[in-house]
């Protein structure tokens, strides 16, 4: 199996002077940002407090971006700022004013799905490359060549489209091509819904979704109010709308060699816990594939780990042309253990004890299961557990600092996540594993 001689991934990240291949990755907030880049992220996306279209997953102020900018180019790693909602006329100023002082943070490039919007950008911020959303759907080699006419240097292809389509776009396409390969997907086209609209006044199509695709449906008949006739379903309720999470790593070596040179985790408003988890295994496949594309296959590590993250199950989307993957799944089992995110480590003291950001309920005895930059999660059973002035405790409550010994030395490191295995809770009505935000 070749790859493309000109393949390369979305930037390089690379620390120790060796080629990286990693995926860029969804960055809600600086602590978000933090975690990308120490899982292997080679370049994060992110969204000011306007003009992306996810306005509540905390987003940066301008400061906030300068600063990340700032941090993130320290570590060789691309800053890409969203700028991709459909705006009124009367926001033009306030978008001219907006892409100026991203220009002035310093970001590698900014995501658009407006023409008009990338016509401003040319003209304010000409040094700085623009990416083309998901969002602006685009589905051929003609409107790829449209874009590029406009001065777009890359596309985030519609995800709509197989991998053969991909191909041809991407052999025709003077553009950089990227494509998501993890993450949720949206029930609408190319993600443009109008269900917050209708049922909440919130425009997703402007950062405000509500989502209530995640929201649990009945059926009621009009003469009798207050009987809800469930439709298809399993023990927890009915998701007419929920689809499955993507998940290509099985799928690596096809995406590459249809000519995707940069592969996208989606994210934003996701916790930690899933976003460590998701750079971490694909940096591994990523690598891994790269290295050795005849001889690639996916761990059962990987599997596992990916496993944890999701309560709807995982599907290939449109990508291989298969209509049955993109059905909503209602038959998932998890089994009846599920991680539980639990803290991060912000400071090793030694081979034994670091201090921890606790974000759920820990206990002196409990065994937890810390997941480092590259390998396998490991169990961690701890010895003791303190407060910073070392008094021993046997419980610690979420947004409590402590300091924890292990019953036995290990390679801890800060923004090293920690989680716990617990039975499975009952899903939450977006459908994701419960974890402190």
């Amino acid at each position: 199996m070749q790859f493309p001689p000109d393949f390369k991934y979305s930037a390089p990240h690379d620390p120790s002077g060796q080629k990286n291949r990693t995926p860029g990755a969804g960055a809600g907030n600086f602590e978000k940002l933090e975690i990308a880049i120490h899982y292997g992220a080679d370049a994060v996306y992110l969204g000011g407090r306007n003009f992306s279209l996810r306005n509540f997953s905390g987003n940066f102020t301008l400061n906030e971006m300068a600063r990340a900018v700032s941090y993130a180019h320290e570590k060789n790693i691309k800053v890409y700022v969203a700028v991709n909602i459909y705006p009124r006329t009367h926001e033009e100023r306030a978008i001219a004013d907006f892409l100026e002082q991203v220009g002035d943070a310093g970001a590698d490039a900014v995501i658009i799905a407006d023409p008009g919007i990338l016509v401003q950008a040319r003209k304010i911020i000409p040094h700085i490359p623009v990416h083309i959303s998901t969002q602006a759907n685009t589905t051929s080699r003609q409107s790829a060549l449209f874009w590029a006419s406009l001065g777009a240097s890359r596309i985030n292809l519609a995800r709509e489209l197989t991998l053969e389509e991909i191909r041809t776009i991407a052999t025709d396409s003077p553009l950089e091509i990227e494509a998501f390969v993890h993450g949720a997907m949206c029930m609408a086209y190319s993600g443009r819904c109008l269900l917050s609209s209708f049922l909440t006044q919130r425009d997703a199509n402007r950062g405000q979704c509500a989502h209530p695709c995640r929201w649990r449906y009945a059926v009621v008949e009009e003469l009798r109010p207050g009987q809800f006739m469930p439709l298809l379903e399993d023990d927890r309720g009915s998701y007419v709308f929920n689809s499955r999470d993507l998940c290509m790593i099985d799928h690596l070596p096809e995406m590459i060699q249809a000519g995707i040179s940069s592969l996208k985790i989606e994210g934003r408003m996701k916790g930690i816990h899933y976003l460590a988890t998701a750079v971490q295994v694909y940096r591994a496949a990523i690598d891994a594939c790269y290295s050795a594309p005849e001889s690639y296959a996916v761990s059962d590590d990987w599997r596992k780990s990916l496993a944890g993250i999701t309560q709807r199950g995982y599907c290939t989307g449109f990508y291989l042309n298969d209509p049955e993957s993109t059905l909503p799944n209602y038959e998932t089992d998890k089994g009846d253990l599920l991680p539980r995110f639990v803290g991060k480590i912000v400071a090793r003291i030694d081979q034994r004890q670091f201090e921890m950001a606790v974000r759920n309920k820990i206990m002196s005895t409990d065994t937890l299961e810390f997941l480092p930059v590259s390998g396998p999660a490991r169990s961690m059973r701890i010895a003791r557990l303190m407060t910073p002035d070392h008094k021993a405790i046997d419980v610690a409550q979420s947004d409590a600092r402590v300091i924890i010994e292990s019953e036995s030395p290990a390679d801890f490191q800060p923004n090293d996540i920690l989680y716990k295995i617990i039975a499975t809770p009952e899903s939450t009505n977006d459908g994701c594993p419960h974890e402190a935000l």
